[in-house]
Order: C-alpha cells, then sequence, then structure tokens
C-alpha cells in the first residue's frame, strides 16, 4: 500500500506554472510564522510599560509560543501521514488568526500569553506541511534547496518583525498591527485552500489510515534511528539560540546597554533578521556545494558559537562591531533547512512527517527552554530605577548559549552522513 510521504513518478515532480504558485503561496504563509515568533522582542519594552510585565513575565510571553508549537510537533507528524499537508495547514490558519485576535485585544498579561500560546498552536505546520507536501512534489536532491528558498522568503516575517513593526507600533499602535496580521492570514489561507495540492498533477496517492499503535510505533521506529538523536540536539541549540537573541532579549539589550529607542533597535534587528534570509538561501544548497550535510551545518554551529560568544565577551561594543555580530548570528542560523535535510536522509519516506517533526521539536522546544530559562537568569539581577538591567546579566545569557551550541556541535560530530553525488 502506498504511504501518504512516499514519493510520486519523478516525472509529475517538476517546476510546472502550479508548482511555482504553490512554493510561492506557502513561502508568503510562513511569513507570517516567522513574524509572529519573533514580534515580541521588539514590543517588549512597550509591553512592559503597558501592561506593566516583569522579566519573568515577558520570557512567558514569548517562550509560551515555542511551547505549544513544540507540543504540537509530534501529533502534527502523525496527521500529516494521515491527512495531509493542506488539511493540516487550513487548520492551522483558523487558529492562528483567532490567536492574533486574542492578543491584539488582550488587556493583561494572562490574555496576552493566551493569544501567544493559541499562536503556537496554529503556526505549528506553516513549515512542517510545507517541507512535507515538496518531499511528495520533488525529488530527493532538491529537498534542501526547496526547504531553504522556503525558509529565506518566510524569514522576511522576521525581517518586519523589526523595523517594520517598530514603525507599525509607533504608528497605529501593536494591537492594530495584530489585527492586520489576522487579516493577512484570512487572505493566505484562502490563497491556499484554492491553489494548494498534496499531490502533483497525474500522481496521486491515498493517505493511509494507520491505527493508533501503527502511529506511535512510527515515532519510536524515528527516536531509534541511529544518528537522529545527534541531529536532534544541533536543532535544540542553534535556532533557538537566534531566537533568543532577536526574538526577546535583543531588543531589551540594545535598550538597556546602548539606549537605542524602539526605531532604533529595530533597525539592529533588522539587520539580523535580514542576515538570516541571506543565510537561509546560502545553506539551502550548500550540502550539494559541500557534497556532504555534516560540513554545512558544523560551520554554521562554529559561526553561531563565535557570534554568541562575542556577545558576552566584548562587553560594550563600538556601533559596526555590534552590528556585525547581529549579522553573524543571523547568517550562522540560516541552515535549518540542511539540518532537516540531514535528518530526512536518515529514515524512509514513510516516516518524513514525523522525522520533520520531531526535529522541530527540537527547533521550538529548545527556543522556549532558552526563552524561559533565560528570563529566570537575568531576573537575579537587580534593576535599576529605570527597570534596566545591568550588562553582566546579558554576558552570562549569551555566554551560556554559546557554551550550549559548542557542546551539541560536538556531539553532532558523531553522526552518520551521506555522501551526495555532484
Amino acid at each position: 500500500m502506498t504511504t501518504g510521504l512516499e514519493a510520486p513518478p519523478r516525472a509529475a515532480r517538476t517546476f510546472s506554472a502550479i508548482a511555482l504558485a504553490i512554493i510561492a503561496t506557502l513561502a508568503v504563509l510562513y511569513i507570517v510564522s516567522q513574524f509572529l515568533r519573533s514580534s515580541v522582542g521588539v514590543i517588549a519594552p512597550d509591553l512592559a510599560a503597558e501592561i506593566g510585565l516583569s522579566p519573568w513575565d515577558i520570557g512567558l510571553l514569548s517562550s509560551i509560543y515555542f511551547f505549544c508549537f513544540a507540543a504540537t510537533q509530534l501529533p502534527l507528524g502523525v496527521m500529516l501521514d494521515r491527512f495531509g499537508p493542506k488539511r493540516c495547514m487550513l487548520v492551522s490558519v483558523a487558529l492562528t488568526m483567532v490567536g492574533c485576535v486574542v492578543f491584539a485585544l488582550a488587556p493583561g498579561a494572562g490574555g496576552l500569553v493566551a493569544g501567544r500560546a493559541l499562536l503556537g498552536f496554529g503556526t505549528a505546520c506553516f513549515l512542517m506541511a510545507p517541507v512535507a507536501l515538496y518531499a511528495r512534489w520533488f525529488p530527493p536532491e532538491r529537498f534542501s534547496t526547496l526547504t531553504g528558498i522556503h525558509l529565506g522568503i518566510g524569514s522576511l516575517g522576521a525581517l518586519l518583525a523589526t523595523a517594520p513593526l517598530a514603525f507599525s507600533t509607533a504608528s497605529i499602535g501593536w494591537r492594530a498591527t495584530f489585527l492586520g496580521v489576522a487579516v493577512f492570514t484570512l487572505i493566505m489561507g484562502l490563497l491556499t485552500w484554492l491553489i494548494v495540492s498534496d499531490d502533483p498533477p497525474g500522481a496521486k496517492t491515498e493517505f493511509r489510515r494507520e491505527t493508533v499503535w501503527e502511529s506511535i510505533a512510527g515515532i519510536w521506529e524515528v527516536i531509534r534511528t541511529p544518528s537522529i538523536g545527534r541531529v536532534f540536539l544541533v536543532q535544540l541549540t542553534g535556532y533557538p539560540g537566534y531566537i533568543l537573541v532577536i526574538g526577546l532579549w535583543g531588543g531589551p539589550y540594545l535598550t538597556h546597554i546602548y539606549g537605542y529607542d524602539l526605531q532604533g533597535r529595530g533597525d539592529v534587528l533588522f539587520v539580523a533578521a535580514l542576515s538570516q534570509i541571506a543565510g537561509s538561501f546560502f545553506w539551502g544548497p550548500s550540502d550539494r556545494l559541500f557534497g556532504r550535510y555534516k560540513v554545512p551545518v558544523l560551520i554554521a554551529c562554529a559561526a553561531s558559537c563565535t557570534a554568541l560568544t562575542l556577545f558576552a565577551a566584548l562587553g560594550v561594543m563600538a556601533t559596526p562591531v555590534l552590528i556585525a555580530v547581529f549579522a553573524l548570528l543571523g547568517f550562522s542560523t540560516g541552515n535549518v533547512s540542511i539540518v532537516l535535510a540531514h535528518g530526512r536522509s536518515l529514515v524512509p519516506p514513510r516516516l518524513l512527517g514525523r522525522t520533520i517533526t520531531l526535529l522541530n521539536i527540537g527547533t521550538m522546544g529548545g527556543s522556549f527552554l532558552v526563552q524561559f530559562v533565560s528570563g529566570a537568569v537575568i531576573n537575579l539581577f537587580p534593576a535599576s530605577a529605570g527597570g534596566a538591567y545591568p550588562l553582566e546579566a546579558y554576558r552570562l545569557v549569551f555566554g551560556l548559549q554559546a557554551a550550549f551550541v559548542l557542546g551539541a556541535a560536538f556531539v553532532y560530530f558523531g553522526s552518520q552522513d551521506k555522501h551526495l553525488g555532484r
């Protein structure tokens, strides 16, 4: 019997007009996910001033998104393998719209957290479902490149969550901004319903109705796959380091240590987000450039560790150096597509949905952990009368994350790799 994620005939998997339209639609929809996950970093000081949030509250507000996102991944993997990517995305669009509205209308911290939780559940498949769909439409050697393109275009959302979000917040307020995001999500959901198809023309496949036991056994089979744990550890530390800085503490750090206002911190974070987009396009096809997965992943880990170490070691930096370090961090963490491709290469096609969602637990679970823990760490340091936290607090948080990235890279070095034909 054909399973839902086995590859269709090779001849069907071409860059037709409809294929390009689907890639464009899904990548633009992913912009919403990237914007929402990174948006707290720029508006955190405004939320703290308006609603009276403590550092612990801000850490919870940002991290609850990633906790709910991560908690959704394994059930999502089963649903992708059983029901197909399109149905999963349409349900997710509805949840995301509701989450935006709840967040925008929240009167206090509780409502903000509830809205962020819904957003975490809602955007949980905006990368995983398209990645599963690309595996059905295109040959394996294009998987990493297409995922990199998807990440690169979607990362415009992280870009919009910097200077443009700061401008929008100053112009119409953060509440109206999030209501606008809800409308945009509705439009993209309608396009997904009209344009997206789970299968390329002439390659209809049926989704297998697994039993509950078969679904659980499939998850366990992925977990037991040799080297999958080493790949998972890279996911647990790499991208979360970017989110730690860009999505949460980068804004307060720039305000408390360098005195940047809303627009100023948005401009600096804009550079990091732009670099991350460039990194996504660079790292996407790099597996074919190097002929292996591990080499580009380890290079990216080294660059990420270097950036975080510089944040921790240099103290107050000159403006050009500061911007360069932010850019290096952004560029280095655009390698998610290579890590996913490495994990995909270790398992059979029938387990693809569960594999990529398991690895994404590392991405989002790691983001939850570093944000939640970092809020508690920074809270150990006394704040000034104006609510600013000292440089030592930020240096400790960034230094700890650099150590985590280095440790994960050391473990990943021993993973199995596959030589790719050039």
